[in-house]
């Protein structure tokens, strides 16, 4: 290959990278506003989408929503709060299944169903892309 075609490729496969950077989604955890749930850290976080928390300290249960196993906005927030791959989150949920020790969170397809749930219990916690926040929901950093 010579160099100046090397360098196109080079470009268009940096320009690409971008483009992917850029159109992943900024994932937040969010509760209803009304929510007992206040703040939670990021480890409470992974371990209640994990199943090892189901109980905060003041007694409330939490009810995690989750996405769909292909869902980018699913990917993104395992990685994040637990440093987990998808592959690594089903084996997590087989073993658990398997064992009869959990169940995983009800998944849901879009923001907006994540966003009805909150509305209908202020125990449920659920993630959304940033942009579909609104003032109906608190986002926990």
């Amino acid at each position: 290959m010579n160099p100046r075609a090397l360098l196109r490729s080079a470009c268009a496969f940096a320009l690409l990278s971008v483009a992917i950077a850029t159109a992943r989604a900024d994932v937040v955890v969010v509760v209803a506003a009304n929510s007992p749930i206040r703040n939670l850290t990021t480890a409470e976080i992974a371990d209640i989408y994990l199943g090892r928390l189901t109980r905060l300290p003041d007694g409330t249960r939490p009810i995690p929503i989750d996405r769909p196993e292909d869902s980018p906005l699913r990917e993104e927030l395992y990685e994040k709060v637990a440093r987990l791959s998808p592959v690594q989150v089903k084996a997590h949920w087989s073993r658990l299944i398997f064992t009869g020790r959990g169940r995983p969170p009800r998944a849901v397809a879009s923001d907006e169903a994540v966003l009805r749930i909150l509305r209908e219990n202020p125990a449920a916690i659920g993630y959304i892309d940033r942009r579909s926040a609104t003032e109906a929901v608190r986002i926990l950093d």
